[in-house]
């Protein structure tokens, strides 16, 4: 099995093809792989499989835990350029099907670090029953653990997602919290759960406990709901920067979002498959 570890501001993923037909990898495949002592490690494994109706190729997304994970907008780049390396796509555009709908991405990526990708994520939904969530409304969620009683909204961006405000992103108890907060009982899927600082009109400041991961550097989806929910609260503007521990993205909100950041290839490792499976007995 050949993996390619890339990462999108610190979101790391392993990519693999499966263009042939032969499919993606399960999920005690993924949690091997993505064991950070054990394995390669990893916040995820993605699948680049054939496209279907129009589409480039397929991505199937597995998070750390092997549970299915409907979209990552980190993960989407870094399999746009192991796509692209394989000739997929064409005038720097790539369509993905994925598990929260078709996306688009542009590229631009050329040699050395500099290599950059743009996705249309598609519309962000406030819908309850979209994202999906129990309570009659999206906005102006309670959330408390341990003392604590945050305040924000729910979002939808082919996955669910929790948008709390907090002064300071440095102190908020991410790690503390995170677990019990992803559990929420009006999530019937889970939830990613991000803690939001307003800087200025142009600027978001974010950390994000994601959905069977734990805290990581970046969340690509999680990005473009904290801009959204912050939209809709008049607190930033419709073009923004949103920092996250790993780096920086660009956000552009209109009928739909684009979300821009950095790609880096980190290596190529082939796996022996039997030796793999030999490790998880």
């Amino acid at each position: 099995m050949r993996i390619s570890k890339l990462h999108g501001t610190g979101n790391d993923f392993l990519v693999t093809g499966a263009l042939d037909g032969s499919g993606a990898p399960g999920a005690s495949v993924a949690r091997a792989l993505c064991d950070r002592h054990r394995g390669i490690g990893a916040d995820g494994l993605i699948a680049l499989l054939p496209g279907t109706d129009g589409a480039d190729c397929t991505m199937e997304l597995r998070n750390a835990d092997g549970r299915i994970a409907e979209m990552s907008g980190n993960g989407i780049r870094c399999l746009a350029w192991v796509a692209e390396r394989e000739g997929l796509g064409h005038d720097g555009a790539l369509v993905v099907d994925t598990g929260g709908g078709r996306r688009t991405v542009s590229t631009d990526f050329g040699s050395g670090s500099a290599d950059f990708a743009t996705v249309d994520m598609g519309p962000v939904t406030f819908a309850p029953a979209e994202i999906p969530l129990t309570a009659p409304s999206a906005f102006d969620l309670e959330a408390g653990y341990h003392g604590v009683t945050y305040s924000g909204d729910a979002a939808g961006v082919g996955n669910p997602h929790l948008v709390l405000f907090v002064d300071d992103v440095a102190t908020a108890r991410v790690t503390q919290h995170g677990p019990h907060l992803e559990r929420d009982e009006r999530f019937p899927q889970g939830t990613n759960v991000e803690f939001v600082a307003v800087v200025d009109r142009r600027r978001l400041r974010m950390r994000v406990w994601e959905r069977g991961v734990g805290e990581t550097l970046s969340c690509g989806t999680g990005v473009c709901a904290a801009a959204a929910a912050a939209a809709r609260r008049r607190l930033v503007d419709t073009e923004l920067v949103v920092e996250v521990p790993g780096g920086e993205h660009t956000v552009s909100l209109g009928e739909t979002i684009r979300l821009g950041g950095q790609v880096r290839h980190v290596f190529d490792v082939d796996v022996d498959e039997q030796e793999l499976v030999r490790s998880l007995a």
